[in-house]
């Protein structure tokens, strides 16, 4: 079975106020392109279609347009799209019914009433076990082995099976999403792969941006990654990932495995070093780079500032105004503020990027040395806080 794997397409979202579907545009086209070319039995999305659980009439529509079109360029080819953490897994499956007369397949929500409804066959090629977002409390406790299970009563012809899922799991590379620690990312909660279970081929997964393999002795575990980037600090390739298995229990390598680099007409910028998010400048330094960038260059254009009290009072009006009249956008000032370490070594350096992504009870503790408090007593204190912050969590889910 030939599978195209993508997922994390993030329709309508909006880069600091502004419009990307022209973006978003090129990006849907050169999947169809890719289709045609690649003609994949299976064309797999897991999870994170939209970027909002209520995306506009437009995006909607452009969704539907690429889908259709994917339809038009393979014929014979499968489609199953699940739904992702970001996604409203009932609105989903409104038109499902009619999306299944063109072999489509939209999976919303989890079903534990009929899970043959997540199995879906390609026929004469394999089978998707098909596992939209759900939050874990609402799922059964051996869940992704039955499902497994059932795939395999099946397959009575060797055939592949392959497991879609939108998940977090522990010990791959979570660069590029602001909050991201080792129990949470993006919202959804770390899990180890081990309790997938056993019994698939291949797992193609959803949720995190960066494309990668999780390597567990097995070359069957990967993140097709975002084919377009969310965010300044996904300063990677943007791909879609194209994987050939060619029987039941056969072992995969690399050789079954081709990226497809999905181009941006629009690439987000970080200055002074484009190609690397992490870093920094001195602010007439960043700004002298600034003045230089080619005018009539496609890009959107963070830069990135070590010393923030050294920038003018009107450092923002000033960048916007360079960019006036030329092809790139200017997005934001990113600066790095003055925190304190919690090992009392003084003060450290930290952008507001990274503070977001800090351990909550990590920025309490930072409070705490920074304000010299001495009513702080963490021993009693973080198993109070942990609850309070817990009860913050469930009301959000």
């Amino acid at each position: 079975m030939k599978i195209l794997h993508t997922s994390d397409w993030h329709l309508g979202h909006v880069l600091y106020g502004y419009d990307r579907t022209d973006e978003q545009q090129s990006m849907l086209d050169q999947m169809v392109k890719i289709a045609k070319e690649e003609k994949p039995d299976l064309f797999l999305i897991s999870g994170d279609v939209y970027h909002t659980a209520e995306p506009k009439p437009a995006v909607q529509k452009m969704f539907n347009k690429a889908v259709a079109d994917l339809c038009k360029s393979c014929p014979d080819m499968t489609i199953v799209v699940t739904a992702g953490n970001h996604d409203s897994g009932t609105k989903h499956e409104i038109f499902k019914t009619p999306w299944e007369a063109l072999n489509v397949h939209m999976i919303g929500k989890f079903d534990k009433d009929n899970l043959e409804s997540h199995i879906v066959e390609v026929p004469g090629k394999g089978y998707v076990i098909a596992l939209p977002f759900t939050n874990d409390r609402y799922l059964p406790v051996d869940i992704y082995q039955q499902l497994i299970d059932l795939a395999n009563q099946k397959n009575t012809d060797n055939l592949p099976v392959v497991f879609s899922a939108h998940t977090a799991i522990s010990g791959v590379d979570f660069t590029g999403h602001e909050d991201a620690g080792d129990k949470r990312v993006g919202g959804v909660d770390v899990m180890d792969v081990a309790k997938i279970g056993d019994g698939y081929d291949y797992l193609a997964l959803g949720h995190i941006h960066k494309p990668q393999f999780l390597h567990t002795g097995k070359h069957n575990v990967r993140y097709s990654g975002s084919p377009m980037a969310v965010s300044f600090d996904e300063a990677y390739d943007h791909s879609v990932t194209i994987v050939e298995i060619p029987q039941h229990n056969a072992t995969l390598t690399k050789d079954n495995f081709k990226m497809v680099k999905i181009q941006n007409p629009r690439p987000l910028v970080t200055l002074p070093n484009p190609d690397d998010t992490k870093v920094f400048g001195a602010w007439k330094e960043v700004i002298a780079q600034y003045e230089t960038f080619p005018s009539d260059t496609k890009a959107y254009v963070r830069l990135n500032i070590t010393d923030p009290e050294a920038m003018p009072s009107n450092a923002y009006d000033k960048a916007v105004e360079q960019a006036r009249g030329k092809a790139y956008i200017f997005c934001f000032i990113n600066a790095k503020r003055k925190t304190y370490s919690t090992d009392g070594s003084g003060q450290q350096q930290m952008t507001v990027e990274e503070f977001q992504a800090t351990d909550p009870w990590e920025v309490v503790r930072m409070y705490a040395a920074d304000t010299n408090s001495v009513l702080f007593d963490e021993e009693n204190m973080q198993p109070l806080f942990n609850e309070v912050l817990e009860s913050l969590k469930t009301k959000e889910d």
